[in-house]
């Protein structure tokens, strides 16, 4: 089993930065023999081979049970991860279940309210959904420093 493997993000900008380093050495070289150069440092027969080995390792970084905090909907949260798996078609995203410690109106008006404690949401590399709020706001995002677990 390989150790200490990038996150995708990371083996991603390594390509680009070696892609960068030979143009600089006057060799051209495209985005994909950057990324395939990549993956053949890191011990794989192809790209693809590596995306579906990354993807699963970026998943595994959230293990089920594990607590995490973050805003909802732009309301600030602390959960217990039930799932995490990669999404589908999309290398380096995550679909996340959460079970909200405490559950979060996702209605703005003040005239009713809709809580939630259980929510999904697919989250990038970055930890923050692409679906975001009429204020331009990302529907799910997770911090990157996560809560202790309880005593």
């Amino acid at each position: 089993m390989r150790q200490d493997l990038p996150t995708l993000a990371q083996a991603k900008a390594t390509a680009r930065e070696w892609r960068q380093e030979r143009a600089q050495q006057g060799e051209a070289h495209s985005h994909s023999a950057a990324l395939e150069h990549v993956a053949q440092q890191l011990g794989f027969r192809d790209w693809n081979a590596c995306v579906a080995t990354l993807t699963q390792a970026d998943a595994r970084q959230f293990a089920p049970g594990e607590r995490v905090s973050g805003r909802y909907l732009s309301q600030p949260f602390t959960a217990r991860i039930l799932r995490a798996t990669p999404a589908p078609g999309h290398p380096g995203w995550l679909r996340l279940e959460l079970h909200l410690d405490v559950a979060v109106d996702v209605v703005t008006s003040t005239r009713f309210s809709n809580l939630r404690r259980r929510v999904t949401g697919v989250i990038g590399p970055q930890g923050f959904s692409q679906e975001k709020t009429s204020d331009g706001q990302p529907h799910l995002v997770i911090d990157a420093k996560r809560p202790q677990p309880d005593p």
